[in-house]
């Protein structure tokens, strides 16, 4: 007997980039995810390691240089093999919401945070008008911590925060089935940082799954069910949350520099810098910069429970420090 069907579930999902000399640039490699109702999933890893891009993927939102393998299926529809008036009347809003990464790019320049909360709930939800109308934008915007002082500014006259706060408000409208949060932290003070990200994670619910692509790893840890590693392209472990900040912790060697590079843990940064994308190494990414690697790093490793490393670790994590 099987169980119920994902909410989103991505297989062997690879991205490149055809550069202007014919050069490809590889953005993601053969990621493979399957996202629950109910869950959170966070993606975390270096800055370039693929996984806006990944992001971008499942909204149809690659620029026209990308190449794209594999599938994306949110029900029964895939994602990458959807055509843009698919995308854009059945899946943007009302499949799949986004919180972006740059929401100065995302919200309209010349028309009020409430103008634009309006039309978004008239686009997705069928209030037309009136009070009603006026009522279910401001609940948006509650709903995200945007003040209600601000709703008749424009986004230029937002700090960077409350841009943020603005454009999860807009992608919380349509009770998307998956909400994709793509860096919704960025510029936001702790406090801030988790009550937005509380509300991600009420936003679930029973029925609705969050994809949280994050820099930011006490978030992840605060709300996160599972967390997953991408490292140059390629997603190198995957793990239930409490064992990856607990006991006994990542097993991937880069994935355990993450957490030693804090700073209420070791503070020690990882060594070395991550390879090009355009010149990504046959086998492990990550063993140039490894103190476990050996010869059989040359080849790739195959992410095989829960890991992709020849030489996972297997002793315990330090505890942070109190």
């Amino acid at each position: 007997m099987t169980g119920p069907q994902p909410v989103l579930s991505v297989q062997d999902l690879s991205i490149r980039f055809r550069m202007r000399d014919g050069a490809y640039v590889q953005a993601v490699s053969g990621a493979r995810l399957d996202l629950a109702a109910g869950e959170c999933l966070a993606l975390v890893g270096e800055s370039g390691c693929g996984k806006s891009v990944l992001a971008s993927a499942l909204l149809g939102l690659l620029p026209g240089n990308a190449e794209t393998a594999g599938s994306a299926f949110i029900g029964d529809l895939d994602l990458l093999a959807a055509d843009e008036r698919t995308l854009a009347r059945t899946v943007r809003g009302r499949r799949v919401g986004l919180v972006p990464q740059s929401p100065a790019a995302h919200l309209t320049p010349v028309r009020t945070v409430r103008s634009q909360l309006e039309e978004t709930v008239r686009e997705l939800t069928g209030v037309r008008r009136g009070p009603r109308l006026r009522a279910a934008a401001e609940e948006a915007a509650e709903r995200a911590a945007f003040p209600a002082g601000h709703l008749d500014r424009h986004p230029h006259e937002l700090s960077g925060g409350l841009a943020q706060r603005a454009a999860t408000a807009l992608a919380l409208v349509g009770d998307a089935p998956l909400l994709l949060a793509d860096e919704p932290t960025t510029g936001l003070d702790r406090d801030l940082v988790e009550r937005t990200v509380d509300e991600l994670r009420r936003h679930i619910g029973a029925e609705r799954a969050l994809l949280l692509i994050t820099h930011d790893l006490a978030a992840a840890e605060r709300i996160a069910d599972r967390v997953a590693v991408m490292y140059a392209s390629r997603i190198v472990e995957l793990a239930d949350t409490a064992d990856f900040f607990g006991s006994p912790g990542p097993r991937h060697p880069y994935a355990r520099g993450l957490l030693d590079a804090l700073p209420e843990r070791e503070f020690t940064p990882i060594p070395g810098m991550p390879p090009e994308l355009g010149a990504l190494p046959a086998g492990c990414a990550f063993a140039a910069r490894c103190d476990r690697a050996t010869g059989i790093c040359g080849t790739r490793p195959a992410l095989a429970d829960g890991v992709a490393c020849h030489h996972p670790a297997t002793v315990p994590l330090e505890a942070p420090r109190a």
